[in-house]
């Protein structure tokens, strides 16, 4: 996967530099160019993928796969997936938050013994 998106960078470059339809040794060279190791069945694969496609049109169709992936941290609830078969699937219940409790920081001038701002 790290090297495919290597190519993939290499060939956004490439765009981004004015070539519309950029070639295996144009990838090469520019993965080349940053030292960067050239692995011809990523290329091919790449470059068979896109062949006839608009840049601008894979891109959003991208971001809309992104869009359904779950990102961010915290909570810890699991989510059911929804049935394969499409029946009439119950809505999961929201999770209820548990409350949060406030701590109280105090303050201490000790470690210097003056405030910064007196």
């Amino acid at each position: 996967m790290k090297s495919y998106m290597k190519v993939i960078a290499a060939y956004l470059l490439a765009l981004l530099g004015g070539n519309p339809n950029p070639t295996a040794n144009d990838l090469k060279t520019i993965l080349g160019s940053v030292g960067a190791e050239a692995d011809e069945d990523m290329i091919k694969l790449l470059l068979d993928q896109v062949k006839g496609k608009d840049p601008t049109e894979l891109i959003a169709s991208g971001r809309e796969k992104l869009a359904s992936v779950p990102s961010g941290g915290g909570g810890g609830v699991a989510v059911a997936a929804a049935p394969a078969s499409g029946g009439g699937a119950a809505a999961a219940a929201p999770a209820e938050e548990a409350p949060k409790k406030e701590e109280k920081v105090e303050e201490s001038d000790d470690d210097m013994g003056f405030s910064l701002f007196d």
